[in-house]
């Protein structure tokens, strides 16, 4: 699906008000291109949804970590939720309030933590009672007092792919339910330690409110156990997850998400937080590509193009759908070669798995502009340089003016940290 921001006009696919074969023939493809006012748009939309209800909106910084987009956001207001030492650099490095940073992840090192230390995060969310005693540790080490809150898995079917639901017991995420008490007493007698609230995230792309007030439920149970035991919280943090529209999904109103909460904690004085991310961007971008080659077959059509699962890993991880549409519309003629086919939209590198998509009904030419869209989430963050493909660049366009946020990889980069054996 694409938004009010990717328009078509006179058979040519535009962003706000340039051309996006404009934008192809400066940048070159494959190429990111972001709406400046769509992401706006957005992150208007959920802080004012959200005004009154939740505290503090932590912006998913995995979701996409662009310097530019998290400055927009910073300036905003948002905090923002990271999983490592390098988002933390990210965010620091855009602007954003320490203050406003929440640390999750399984797999935090002693490095991570103590940079998270000195720059004075607002929490970090335990994930395991190993991961509690390292941190303790650390922060004695540096005279420091760690703020924490302890990610509870719930264990709800967040209705969403397996490859990114997180609240199951089978999920490595958080720290179980029944297990979750015992470690807020570990946690409270560590005086390197203060225990300042309590955090779950079930899932990602979740489309539905009913296992997020499910969660939402389980986890009020436990502040009232604990705060009946004498621990008292400061915030509750209700996660993520909530799903963006790629195809026909029904996404979860914003509206209705607050009342949700509203109501499940109604009358708690602890401030609320989330940590939403796909929602905020995956509208915001597009992905460009060229079709290099067309091959037709006897049991399938493919268009080579020259982005990659290198440049959108998406499909080939776990078969995730995103609209196609050339850029300029292509009318089908009696000519074989501009009838409409059913092509699969492949890539370049050396893999089976390489397709951004399958089965698409176009007509289409060698040389044709393609534009991949819901593609400002999980897309250019998880891009790599297998197949030593350098990687894409992206703009943003804001009205007429379009910037270069991301300069394309030049190859002879690729291999400047490596070396040659002198023997």
């Amino acid at each position: 699906m694409m938004t009010n921001f990717f328009q078509e006009r006179n058979g040519t696919r535009y962003v706000e008000d340039l051309a996006l074969t404009d934008i192809a023939e400066r940048f070159g493809t494959p190429c990111y291109v972001y709406s400046r006012a769509a992401l706006t748009a957005t992150a208007d939309e959920f802080l004012a949804a959200m005004d009154g209800t939740v505290d503090l909106v932590c912006y998913a910084v995995k979701a996409n970590g662009n310097l530019a987009i998290l400055n927009l956001l910073a300036r905003k207001g948002f905090g923002f939720d990271i999983v490592s030492g390098g988002e933390l650099a990210r965010v620091l490095a855009a602007g954003g309030d320490p203050a406003k940073i929440m640390f999750s992840g399984v797999g935090k090192t002693v490095a991570e933590m103590e940079a998270a230390l000195q720059a004075g995060i607002l929490c970090f969310n335990v994930e395991s009672a190993s991961e509690l005693n390292v941190l303790a540790a650390t922060a004695t080490r540096l005279g420091k007092v760690a703020p924490v809150s302890i990610r509870v898995n719930p264990d709800v079917d967040a209705k969403t792919h397996p490859y990114i639901s997180t609240g199951l017991k089978e999920n490595k995420f958080g720290v179980s339910f029944d297990e979750a008490h015992a470690l807020y007493r570990q946690a409270v007698a560590l005086p390197s330690l203060r225990v300042t609230g309590i955090d779950m995230h079930i899932g990602s792309q979740i489309t539905e409110i009913a296992p997020y007030r499910e969660a939402a439920e389980k986890l009020l149970q436990l502040v009232r156990a604990l705060e009946a035991d004498g621990i008292a919280l400061e915030h509750i943090d209700v996660g993520g997850g909530l799903g963006a529209r790629y195809r026909d999904e029904q996404t979860i109103s914003l509206a209705a998400f607050a009342q949700m909460l509203r109501e499940v904690f109604a009358g708690r004085s602890e401030r609320l937080m989330m940590e939403p991310g796909r929602r905020v961007v995956a509208d915001a971008g597009v992905l460009l590509t060229r079709v290099l080659y067309l091959k037709p077959g006897e049991t399938k059509n493919f268009a080579i193009v020259d982005a990659a699962m290198t440049d959108l890993m998406r499909p080939a991880l776990y078969g995730a759908w995103h609209p196609v549409s050339a850029v300029t519309k292509r009318s089908a003629t009696e000519k074989s070669s501009d009838s409409e086919k059913s092509w699969d939209i492949v890539g370049p590198v050396c893999e089976s798995s390489d397709f951004l998509a399958q089965a698409r009904p176009l007509v289409l030419r060698e040389g044709d502009l393609l534009a991949v869209g819901v593609a400002g989430a999980y897309s250019m963050v998880m891009s790599s340089n297998y197949n030593a493909r350098p990687r894409a660049c992206e703009v943003m366009v804001d009205g007429k003016e379009v910037t270069v946020i991301r300069a394309r990889e030049e190859i002879k980069k690729l291999w400047e940290m490596e070396r040659i054996l002198s023997k």
